[in-house]
């Protein structure tokens, strides 16, 4: 299929819901995460995306804007308009709680994982404390390196009490799905994001350069009983993810 072919509205444009310069950028943001417009390939000009689509030329600018503003699109002064050749942003929710392989299901991206590390070990004095183990308890530790679409996007570093997970072999994809499956999925969670620059060694296995920017999380999770069920330390590429939070005025 060629891109032409791929923006005809036929194909899309009426069975999608939302503002219409939405439906366009999400019918780009898939060609491109199918490999339709590879990386660094060039877009039809404005008008011309307005003439396979049939839609405005304001449209078609506002969804531009938006791949812009994002990092999946860049234009070049005299040349047009290009797919990046740096990993797209994900635009990520701090009101919902998900796992990364939901997160890239939900934008039709293929996620996997590098494994780190994944076993029983003796716990910290950090884990100890924030999943209140006993004395002598050992503590299951997942950790990875996560992609999408077989690019670097975060390293993930969960730790979680043994009687909650006593074998961490069982996590071949989602945590989560995995907690889940065993009644014991968390409900909630406190997340803490700090601005870092990377070391060598996370930036090398993030493919960026040390010194780069990135992002921190903390993330400690409850059961619906409040018992903490994980604690997972991530550092995210700082020029992949825009994490969003949705602000209501307090009751007056």
């Amino acid at each position: 299929m060629t891109i032409e072919t791929f923006l005809s509205p036929s194909e899309w444009l009426e069975e999608a819901t939302g503002p219409r310069y939405v439906r366009l950028r999400t019918r780009i943001e898939t060609a491109i995460s199918t490999g339709l417009l590879a990386q660094s390939a060039p877009l039809p000009a404005e008008r011309e995306i307005a003439s396979l689509s049939g839609l405005s030329r304001v449209t078609v600018r506002r969804a531009m804007q938006d791949l812009v503003d994002r990092g999946i699109v860049v234009q070049r002064q005299g040349s047009g308009s290009f797919v990046s050749d740096a990993p797209p942003k994900v635009e990520q929710s701090l009101s919902r709680l998900t796992s990364f392989t939901e997160d890239m299901d939900r934008r039709g991206l293929t996620s996997s994982s590098e494994w780190l590390g994944r076993g029983i070990y003796m716990p910290s004095p950090e884990e100890v404390m924030v999943l209140a183990l006993s004395s002598g308890e050992s503590v299951a530790r997942v950790e990875r390196l996560r992609r999408a679409n077989d690019r670097p996007m975060a390293i993930e570093r969960a730790s979680l009490p043994v009687d909650i997970l006593p074998n961490p072999l069982l996590v071949e994809t989602s945590l989560y799905k995995v907690l889940e499956a065993g009644g014991s999925r968390p409900v909630r969670a406190l997340q803490r994001i700090s601005a870092i620059n990377l070391g060598d060694e996370d930036a090398e296995l993030l493919g960026v350069e040390p010194g780069a920017a990135g992002l921190r999380i903390m993330r400690t999770s409850y059961l619906p009983n409040r018992r903490v069920v994980e604690f997972t330390r991530s550092i995210y590429r700082g020029d992949a993810y825009d994490f969003v939070a949705e602000l209501r005025l307090a009751d007056q």
